[in-house]
């Protein structure tokens, strides 16, 4: 089967990789020449675990290739998926569509056979609809199903989420929608791989619904975190008292410093906004939001204590190791460390960072921090170092090297990554979440 992936992000790439990986003919498309140029260089436009490779084995094979030409790239397509961004519209923090819209709009102009056109990006509930009017509008002679398969992959494990799903959601309205999109997961089918087939409405709200209760979790740890901080309890041993609850389950109970990255911040706004236009309020996912941002400089404010206090603070240097949302990626996108380095500057604290794969990324989104080569160089006289994201180069610090380059041996660890006993014992004053 030709498959045509519109869009070569995030989603879109790792999709169309992964589906030329199962034999089918994949063309990615994008608007962005230099992109499409990179990548014909072998060259990624994300970091991503084993996409590389995964890319220049289906291109040597003829399977997977790229385009900046729409109306070539889906000329005998089956399947065409549209993989754009969706990101929060300025204003009133509603899913940007402009994209996905003009995209139906092109495919439309441009269909030369019977296809489906499926939204893999994320959309509020309806845009199906939207999509297939403004296809029809454009008087093509040609059958054409519109159909929706939300996308559940986790940055720095895409691939192994692709292939290895925990689900496929699949929203079509018609037989012929069903039947392509059979055939495109075929390959899963035969793994046994769980599939649900329901309507196009329902797989757009399933998307939300999931990253919202994912969010929710996540904000839920961290509030009984901070009330175990009050009461001198241990919230990983909390989170492993619910977690063995086989209705609750251990998933996303990690205290941290908030949730940030690509889906979870603009989704549960965007769930919002759709619930706010239906007249249907969802009360908990607008204190989940409100909490979460709230969190991240509340966690800049963590640092300031460790340092003395936001007057003793002042002129004092902290290191910050991570900073991007998550390990594995280079995503920045509403990553925790920018409120927390925003927090300490506006302070008048002089802020050093370093990440494994973020800092080309995070320069233009934090001017007044000094990006440093490795973790040494970013604790060198530092008054506070501070780990931010969960880095395995994180895991394993050499604590002499650290309090013989460091200004003072304060190490506020808002990953809970180390044993409070384990680090005090090397002679450091250790902070962490919700713990003593």
């Amino acid at each position: 089967m030709k498959i045509a992936m519109v869009g070569s992000g995030y989603v879109g790439l790792v999709s169309g990789a992964c589906f030329a990986d199962f034999g089918h003919e994949v063309v990615c498309i994008d608007k962005d020449q230099s992109k499409i140029d990179r990548l014909h260089d072998g060259i990624m436009p994300i970091y991503e675990p084993g996409l590389d490779a995964l890319v220049e084995t289906n291109v040597k094979a003829g399977r997977l290739s790229f385009t900046t030409s729409l109306a070539e790239g889906i000329k005998g397509a089956s399947a065409i998926f549209i993989a754009v961004g969706t990101p929060s519209r300025r204003g009133d923090g509603h899913a940007d569509l402009s994209f996905v819209y003009a995209v139906a709009k092109e495919v439309g102009e441009s269909l030369s056979n019977d296809a489906v056109v499926v939204t893999k990006s994320t959309v509020p509930v309806g845009t199906g609809d939207e999509v297939e009017r403004i296809i029809a509008d454009t008087g093509t002679a040609h059958k054409v199903s519109v159909v929706s398969n939300p996308e559940f992959l986790r940055e720095g494990a895409a691939i192994g989420d692709f292939k290895r799903p925990d689900r496929i959601v699949i929203g079509a309205e018609d037989e012929f929608g069903r039947e392509v999109m059979h055939e495109v997961y075929r390959p899963l089918f035969l793994n046994e791989s769980p599939i649900l087939f329901t309507s196009r409405r329902t797989s757009e709200l399933i998307k939300y619904a999931a990253n919202a209760f994912l969010a929710t979790k996540i904000t839920f740890i961290n509030e009984m975190a901070d009330l175990c901080e009050k009461v001198g309890a241990n919230v990983q041993d909390v989170s492993r008292g619910i977690g063995m609850d086989g209705r609750i389950g251990s998933k996303f109970l990690h205290a941290g410093p908030g949730y940030g990255g690509s889906c979870f911040p603009k989704d549960t706004l965007a769930l919002l906004k759709t619930a706010e236009d239906y007249d249907s309020p969802t009360r908990i996912i607008e204190a989940v939001v409100n909490v979460n941002e709230s969190r991240k400089r509340a966690m800049g404010r963590k640092v300031l204590d460790a340092l003395g206090g936001q007057e003793k603070a002042r002129g004092k240097k902290a290191a910050l190791l991570g900073l991007t949302f998550k390990p594995n990626t280079d995503d920045m996108r509403d990553s925790p460390a920018i409120a927390v380095a925003q927090t300490l500057t506006d302070a008048g604290v002089h802020v050093s960072a370093f990440d494994p794969e973020g800092m080309e990324l995070a320069k233009p989104l934090m001017p007044n921090v000094t990006m440093c080569n490795d973790p040494y160089e970013a604790i060198e006289g530092a008054d506070a170092t501070v780990i931010v994201t969960e880095w395995d180069a994180f895991r394993a610090l050499d604590f002499d090297k650290v309090k013989a380059t460091a200004n003072a041996s304060v190490l506020v660890d808002l990953r809970n990554i180390y044993t409070p006993d384990d680090v005090r014992a090397k002679g450091f004053e250790y902070s962490s979440i919700g713990r003593s």
